[in-house]
């Protein structure tokens, strides 16, 4: 895991070390604001930080608040005005205003709790923190949530509750170590994914051709089976050749991967369809398929056909269509 995304298991840590930990949380945020709705900052006991709620303007106040909420146990809301030069200096074009939640470690966010929610994120499963400002109470929750899972968006309920979503990083599992992938990967890694390449030819899917980029010269369906196809996992199949998607199609049909694409034609797609047909996937299974790959946006070349395919699994990932 990402050390600058892993803040809940770093407060975590800090607390089981006897510094003492609180977890401070944007829940909300008005104008312009650097930091979205969701974004966390770890204060140890002692005074060290990791994270961010909001790019320096306030981090100062919300460190103090913290340590004293250390010393009394209890959780506090804060309301912080961010002025237009504050603002500058973090690189925004004006003011707005930012509303924190911390949270010591303690009574109210309980280390089990918060174990669990670490444990959740270590094994990939999106939970939401549900927080209600109003009883006091704390939970994790795998249920629920749905539209706010898919956006992932933190915010407030209607009834007053606070909920932080906890999603896995986005991964991208491209089968084919072919030019459109070479254009794909820098565009996926700009959008947020973690990228890995599947391709039992050695000399297509080399370092050479894919500088820093974790490689699988395993067989397609063996590789998706040993990396996981979860509800964060987008899988792109561009060899054309149906010896090696195939085999990791089926596996993906079976799956809860958010977004399956393959590369081909018209006539090519038919082709597939009647050979899954013939392997006993149902209608609506197959489609799941979004193929030919990528928005109709008549894009000629590896670089606009990457662009259509990463704007179409944008798309399924917001929208679920």
């Amino acid at each position: 895991m990402d050390p600058m995304n892993a803040i809940p298991e770093t407060a975590l840590a800090w607390h089981r070390a006897g510094r003492g930990a609180a977890l401070a949380t944007v829940t909300g945020t008005w104008g312009s604001a650097p930091r979205r709705v969701g974004s966390q900052l770890a204060i140890s006991g002692d005074g060290d930080i990791m994270g961010s709620v909001s790019g320096g303007c306030v981090e100062g106040a919300v460190i103090t608040e913290a340590l004293e909420a250390l010393e009394d146990g209890q959780p506090r809301q804060l309301e912080f005005g961010v002025s237009d030069d504050d603002a500058f200096a973090v690189g925004l074009a004006c003011g707005g205003t930012i509303t924190v939640l911390v949270e010591p470690i303690g009574p109210v966010l309980t280390e089990t709790l918060l174990d669990q929610l670490c444990t959740a994120r270590a094994a990939r499963q999106p939970v939401a923190y549900v927080a209600d400002l109003n009883n006091h109470s704390r939970q994790v929750v795998a249920d629920g949530f749905a539209d706010r899972f898919r956006m992932d968006r933190s915010g407030f309920e209607e009834d007053g509750r606070f909920v932080a979503i906890h999603n896995p990083p986005l991964r991208l599992l491209v089968v084919g170590a072919v030019h459109i992938a070479q254009a794909l990967l820098p565009m996926a890694r700009i959008a947020g994914y973690d990228p890995v390449v599947i391709d039992p030819r050695e000399a297509f899917a080399s370092h050479v051709r894919f500088p820093d980029t974790a490689l699988s010269h395993d067989w397609p369906d063996e590789a998706v089976t040993a990396l996981g196809l979860d509800s964060r996992t987008a899988l792109v199949l561009l060899t054309h050749d149906p010896k090696l998607d195939d085999p990791a199609l089926e596996q993906a049909l079976r799956s809860e991967c958010f977004y399956i694409g393959a590369l081909g034609s018209t006539r090519t797609h038919t082709k597939r369809v009647e050979r899954l047909t013939q392997a006993g996937f149902t209608k609506d299974e197959i489609a799941r398929i979004h193929g030919p790959i990528g928005l109709d946006i008549g894009a000629a070349g590896p670089s606009e056909i990457a662009v259509s395919i990463i704007a179409e699994m944008t798309r399924v990932l917001r929208t679920g269509a």
